[in-house]
């Protein structure tokens, strides 16, 4: 994709799933990743499984902790250079009916699916700003756009970073910095895996929403990173405050 290569990207929730098959992808295409993410030794596992000819760097790094980010973020580019691109991919959840959750595991929900990409803005996109040049991706979910029976702390997250970027792609535009979304439908990743088996139904609900997708399968950590990679892209340049889902056809919009 156009105007990739050497581009320089701070990407969150490399160590596994959509991040891990993203952080590849935008090697692939030439750009230069720093990946954070709680999980160092996962991450570091993605820069080497990254081929040429970008590469990628690791950081341990809790996205719940501003100051942690912006830690991480002036190590990066103190060894790449300036950020041009951000990918947040990183997000957590639990299936739990919401009236039997508690406060901490709102706390901890909001935390690293809220909070976590609302740090990473508050650091990168002034320097964006300050630079005249930026592209941010932010990847939320179709729970945030139609709602999902036992994720309504994580769908309300999921729908706050949607509305978020929307305004801030509007206080940015003049700046030249475009922000955009990408909603996955349901995914087999690891988070997924947990997420079904936490639950004594989760293999059925696995099977029922694979059913339910017009495509006739669950989403996979490759379907993901094209669109990601364009949104981050030349090819996206006058794309900004979009919401793009990508769920094998569960729910369509427009």
């Amino acid at each position: 994709m156009r105007g990739l290569k050497g581009r320089r990207v701070i990407l969150t929730g490399g160590a596994s799933g959509i991040g891990r098959a993203t952080a590849q992808r935008l090697v692939e295409e030439g750009c230069v990743v720093g990946i954070l993410d709680r999980d160092l030794e996962g991450a570091r596992e993605t820069a080497r499984l990254a081929t040429e000819p970008g590469k990628a760097f690791a950081y341990a790094c809790d996205i719940a902790d501003r100051d942690a980010v912006a830690v991480a973020v002036d190590t990066f580019e103190a060894e790449a250079g300036p950020v041009e691109l951000l990918a947040n991919v990183a997000g957590w959840d639990k299936p739990i009916a919401f009236l039997d959750t508690d406060r901490a595991f709102w706390d901890k929900v909001i935390a690293i699916n809220l909070y976590g990409p609302l740090n990473l803005h508050h650091v990168v996109v002034p320097r964006m700003a300050e630079r005249g040049f930026g592209r941010v991706v932010s990847v939320a979910s179709d729970a945030g756009r139609v709602g999902s029976s036992g994720e309504a702390v994580y769908s309300a997250c999921k729908g706050g970073i949607a509305s978020f970027t929307k305004t801030l792609a509007r206080e940015m535009a003049r700046k030249n910095v475009t922000l955009n979304v990408v909603c996955p439908g349901p995914t087999d990743t690891p988070l997924f895996d947990e997420f079904t088996k936490s639950s004594p139904t989760g293999g059925k609900i696995a099977e029922g929403l694979a059913r339910a997708i017009p495509l006739g399968r669950l989403g996979k950590p490759d379907d993901y990173p094209g669109m990601i990679a364009f949104l981050l892209s030349d090819d996206a340049a006058f794309i900004t405050g979009q919401t793009i889902s990508v769920s094998g056809g569960l729910t369509m919009h427009g």
